[in-house]
């Protein structure tokens, strides 16, 4: 009875094992799987479009094959940066759909998905007549804002903005001390 009971356990856990194996390497397969798809998602073909260029102040959390959008539509991505020796500004050249025809007073501006979410270049058109020609340059950027640096101002402003109402609150009792009280019989003329 000992004997058959201990095959019996033995003959569980040889089982368990191999279901255990089994469901991890399931896990694995799908890892892998998803790894590709993230890789194979990321690539864009770097030859649909027109290129253009423009210059940022900063680029802050844009890479290569991020969107060009116009609209909130994607019309394009980053093809590449990097960064101009003699104006220290970033050049971006990214691609833009060849049925788009963009006003030579577009506007470009790196902003983001969502709080954390990635980069993006949002396009603005202009309203002129003359259409930028591939290849071409558009002038009106504004470079991206970044998250830690708005949130130090709105800490530092906040701080200061403490500090002054505090400061004049101290500033009375500090000169009501500082005017000496009148002694008894100051001021009075002796007959």
């Amino acid at each position: 009875m000992a004997s058959d009971n201990a095959g019996y356990i033995a003959a569980r856990r040889a089982g368990r094992e191999r279901m255990e194996l089994l469901v991890g390497l399931v896990a694995a397969a799908a890892l892998v799987v998803l790894v590709v798809l993230a890789l194979v998602g990321r690539q864009h073909p770097q030859d649909s479009g027109y290129p253009l260029h423009a210059a940022f102040g900063h680029v802050d959390g844009l890479s290569v094959g991020s969107d060009v959008r116009l609209a909130g539509v994607t019309v394009g991505h980053v093809r590449s940066m990097q960064v101009d020796p003699h104006t220290f500004q970033a050049n971006v050249v990214f691609s833009v759909a060849s049925d788009i025809h963009l006003p030579v007073d577009s506007g470009a501006i790196i902003t983001s998905d969502s709080l954390l979410g990635g980069k993006y270049v949002a396009l603005t058109p202009g309203g002129d007549t003359a259409m930028l020609a591939p290849d071409g340059t558009i002038g009106e950027t504004q470079g991206a804002i970044s998250l830690e640096q708005l949130l130090s101002k709105f800490i530092f402003s906040v701080t200061d903005s403490l500090q002054k109402k505090a400061a004049p609150a101290a500033q009375p009792a500090a000169a009501s001390a500082a005017v000496p009280e009148p002694s008894p019989g100051a001021g009075q003329t002796s007959p």
